[in-house]
């Protein structure tokens, strides 16, 4: 798997020792949005349909420290928008860093390869580059051409460096399992850590609401894409989470797993649906009727969700739940079977 021992070992800690607490609802992923903004104006994303009031609007460096350190998640996701537009950036990730806690920064790596210099390559700090396929599917998500070729030149560049570098692939109506397979090769083998891919969610004020994928289609995409896997290919993800994708396993959402903190405070439920804001991390956890959520609630917006915020903490938790879901973690983790 394409997650380094260090890290393992930091989020297995944290899990276990909210199990001794027993405690039921703890993050593990703080999902921090420092600004909406961004240089580019995907079909498929939510984020930068705001007013221009708005998309102008960014969170402080003390901002984001007291949600990290309210919030205590072992991890930090640093997303947008494009995280590299914010002129604090550097600080607030040196920041989050010192505090021992793992970063995935975000980005389209437009503006990657001129903003390296105001990092230090650290085990800490990983560059999670969007990447929605290969050249031509890249280039039509993003909506503008080119975009696939300075994001590989970016990767490259940062790889040389000894930086960190992950990829995070959201997939739709319409994809190809062979030339993903293709494309996952060419990610390996531009010598990056591991792979995240998710099924893409329909944001509600996304333009294009046609290409989401339903679940049993997301199902049937990933089953063929990840079928009999390569041994190269490495994944930033449990391979429970995986075998969720593919139809072999059964999971609830768990949407207190990977909170959300941007200019409008704590997001409730989740990173992807918008039911209010709330000043405190306590506030989200203790106040929020979880019960509305999840395919079990029979919420329609929670149905065809099938998004790594919401069932990636499932897997990580139901993994810490039993030996048996333990072994077959490690034995996946090993052979690189799913």
């Amino acid at each position: 798997m394409g997650i380094p021992v260090a890290q393992m070992l930091a989020v297995a800690r944290y899990v276990m020792k909210q199990k001794i607490a027993r405690r039921e609802r703890y993050p593990l992923v703080l999902m921090l949005e420092p600004l909406f903004r961004c240089n580019l104006s995907c079909t498929g994303c939510g984020k930068i349909q705001y007013p221009a009031s708005l998309l102008k609007k960014q969170l402080s460096v003390a901002d984001c420290l007291g949600a990290s350190d309210e919030c205590g998640a072992p991890v930090v996701s640093i997303a947008g928008g494009e995280p590299l537009l914010h002129p604090d950036l550097p600080e607030i990730v040196r920041a989050i860093v010192e505090r021992g806690r793992f970063i995935y920064l975000c980005t389209n790596a437009l503006l990657l390869a001129q903003k390296l210099d105001d990092y230090e390559p650290d085990k800490h700090l990983s560059f999670s580059v969007h990447m929605d396929g290969p050249r031509a599917e890249h280039n039509l998500s993003v909506c503008r051409d080119g975009v696939y070729d300075t994001a590989v030149a970016a990767i490259r560049e940062a790889v040389r460096r000894g930086f960190r570098v992950t990829t995070n692939t959201t997939l739709f109506d319409g994809a190809n399992p062979e030339r993903m397979r293709r494309f996952f090769d060419d990610m390996m083998e531009l010598g990056i850590e591991g792979m995240m891919i998710s099924p893409g969610y329909s944001y509600e004020k996304a333009p294009d609401q046609e290409h989401f994928l339903k679940r049993e289609r997301s199902t049937r995409l990933f089953a063929k894409m990840l079928e009999a896997p390569n041994k190269a290919w490495r994944f930033n993800q449990s391979p429970l989470f995986l075998q969720f994708l593919m139809g072999k396993r059964e999971y609830e959402c768990t949407p207190w797993g990977n909170p959300t903190y941007n200019i409008f405070g704590w997001q409730r439920p989740c990173y992807l649906l918008q039911d209010g804001y709330v000043k405190t991390f306590r506030e989200l956890i203790e106040d929020t009727d979880w019960s509305k959520y999840g395919r079990a609630s029979k919420n329609p917006r929670c149905q065809d969700c099938m998004v790594h915020c919401g069932f990636e903490p499932t897997a990580v938790n139901a993994m810490f739940g039993s030996p048996k879901a333990m072994a077959e973690a490690v034995m996946s983790m090993v052979t690189g079977r799913l």
